[in-house]
Order: structure tokens, then sequence, then C-alpha cells
């Protein structure tokens, strides 16, 4: 949208979206954490999900910003073509069989409600009961707090930290020098590091339970933590790093439908995703904002205007929700804004790559030390 509206290059607008992407993530966060969890006592958020995928998102986000400088305009076309198209299609199917689940699950409901008999065996009809221990109601300020696991938030501004000062130096040292290339490296273990202690704690967790026949799932997720799935996990969260930097995109249209995949609740997974996102999307504003790819007043506004629209998107999808008892319809907007997005940008990318064809400008890959 903002290269067929405001008529930006397909690099700048990658740049100017992740400040979009921010300031919705961020609004978003704000929103989620002051709504409980649906079906647990538990943190809206799921932090161990949100530990194990938020190092490898940084480190591919770091490769993607580094790549896009190098991809040219029609690879950068071709790779949101195929990539958004299949993410929305598998998340399409994905809600679709979530549909299906909760239509059922409301019929039964239904049957319930309609029919019940009463102790001398008397058939009554529509009786609601109240639960024998009601629920205590939580004002917004203490689901606030409950949501708030501090510890592991610092933990992850700490990692946060960590990869900004790396970007700070590594721009102040030149390019392709030998100090670049060990800065740049050294993102590697900090990832590394993080991710292997959470994939270890949930690894051994999982086997203790196991052991000892508690069914009960660690987190939000309802697959077993094996090693292939624990490496399956890094590889796509360094995908969608990845993507994330080259396209512009957001690491989000990767970490949610994985997250769905693994068996997260959308409501869990939306909120956790936005959370990651909210990380990932600041740390590639400021490697953008290094290597000058936006105009900071374009920046500073758009990023104004996303904070009002994730704001007013959350509220409204989880009235929608509340409503109509289908928390399917999260998947079914993720799935269409992907989907929109790979038209769009396909469209628009075929165009200017047409365009770069007939006037016989260069298609081939840059250079990445003499590009900078």
């Amino acid at each position: 949208m903002l290269t067929l509206l405001l008529g930006f290059d397909t690099k700048s607008a990658a740049a100017l979206s992740k400040c979009m992407i921010m300031g919705a993530s961020a609004s978003s966060v704000w929103y989620n954490l002051r709504v409980p969890h649906p079906t647990k006592e538990v943190p809206i958020l799921d932090y161990d999900l949100a530990l194990l995928f938020q190092p490898m998102l940084m480190l591919g986000i770091t490769v993607g910003v580094a790549l896009s400088v190098v991809f040219p305009y029609w690879l950068i076309t071709v790779l949101i073509i195929i990539l958004f198209i299949g993410t929305s299609s598998r998340s399409f199917f994905k809600g679709i069989e979530m549909w299906k689940e909760e239509t059922v699950m409301k019929n039964e409901i239904a049957k319930q409600q309609a029919t019940k008999v009463n102790s001398r065996g008397e058939l009554l009809i529509d009786t609601e009961y109240e639960p024998l221990i009601p629920r205590p109601e939580k004002s917004p300020m203490q689901i606030l707090c409950f949501n708030l696991r501090w510890k592991r938030i610092l933990v992850l501004l700490i990692v946060w930290v960590a990869f900004l000062l790396l970007q700070v130096i590594k721009n102040d040292v030149k390019t392709c020098s030998v100090w670049y290339w060990v800065l740049f490296c050294l993102q590697f273990p900090i990832a590394l590091v993080l991710f292997g202690y959470e994939a270890v704690k949930l690894y051994k967790e999982h086997k203790r339970r196991m052991t000892t026949g508690n069914p009960e799932s660690i987190c939000g997720a309802s697959i077993e933590w094996t090693a292939l799935h624990l490496a399956f996990c890094a590889l796509c969260g360094i995908l969608g790093g990845t993507v994330g930097g080259l396209l512009g995109s957001g690491g989000g249209f990767i970490l949610g439908p994985l997250l769905l995949e693994i068996g997260v609740i959308p409501q869990v997974a939306s909120a956790t995703a936005t959370f990651v996102m909210m990380f990932s999307s600041s740390l590639s504003v400021v490697e953008f904002y290094l290597l000058k790819r936006f105009p900071i007043p374009y920046a500073l506004y758009l990023t104004a205007v996303s904070v009002l629209a994730g704001f007013w998107g959350q509220f409204i999808i989880r009235k929608m929700i509340t409503i109509l008892k289908r928390a399917s319809l999260i998947v079914f907007i993720l799935s269409g804004v992907i989907f929109a997005s790979a038209i769009t940008m396909g469209v628009i990318g075929t165009e200017k790559s047409i365009q770069m064809i007939q006037n016989h400008e260069f298609m081939g890959f840059l250079g990445f030390c003499s590009s900078q």
C-alpha cells in the first residue's frame, strides 16, 4: 500500500512498514496486557514461547536487513508472492478446521442448554445455572499486573539491548572491515545462548512430565518438545526474522501461523506474536534508520497512525469474538491480510520489474560492501 498510494520504492516501503508494525504491535501489546486468558488462570502472553522465538527472530532480522541491501526488486517480489500465498493458504485451512470445531462445540452447548432434567425427573427448558463457586472478577489493573512477568520481560529487554548495541557500534565501523564482521557474528552466540537455555528448559520439563504421566502442556503449545521440534522452531524463527528484515513484512506473518500450527489458541497466538514483533520490529526500525532507508517525518506519522489502528483493531476483534464466540475469526483475518498483501505487492512488484526491464536498468544482485 505504501508503494501503491504514496509511491515509495519497495525497499523504502519495507523500512516504513517496519515503523508501522512497531507502532501497531506496541499498542496491541498494551491492549492485550489488560485482557485475561480465555480458558486458564495464566497470562495471555506466553513468555516461554516468546523467549524461545525472540532471539531467533532478531538474529534473522539482522541477516534479512543485510540481504535487503543486496537482493534485487524482482527477487523480493517473487519471495513475497511465494511466502505470503503459502502462509495465507495454510492459515485459511487452519481457520476452517477451527470453525468446524467451534460449530460442533456450539451445537453441543446449545443442546445441553435446551434440555435439562431436574432431581424429580421433570424436563426443564432453557434453564440457567449459576456456578457454586463463582469465578472472581478482576479489575483491569489486576489483570495487567497478572499478565506482566517482569523477570522474563527483563531477559527479553537485555537481549534486545545487546542486539541494539551491536548495531549501533557496527554502524560506526567501516563496512566490511574485520571488526564489522566480528560484531556481525557476535549476534549468533547471543541468540543461540538464550534459545538454547529456553529449549533445554522446555525439553527437560517435557521429559519430566512424560515420565510422571502428567499430560498437561508446559506452555500454550500442545506439541511434544522433542529435539526435532525445537530445531524446527529455531529454523522457523530465523526464517521468519530473515523474511521480516528482507521484505519488511514483520516476523508475525511467520510466527502467528506457526504458533497456531503448534497448537496455541488464536487469542494467545495473536498476543504472543505481537509481543515478540514489538521487540523484533523495533530492532529493524533502528537498523533501517542507521542505513538511512526511510524519511523521518513519514515514519513518525505512519507510526502514530498505526498505534491508533492497532489499539482499535484489537478492541473491535475482541468484541466480535465475544459476541460470535468464534476465535477462528483471528485466523481468517490473519489469512486475509497476508493474502491481500501478497496480491498487492505481487502486482506492484511485477509492474515495477517490467518497467525496469523496459528502461534497461540493472536487475542483478548488488555488492553488499559497495552498496553501503
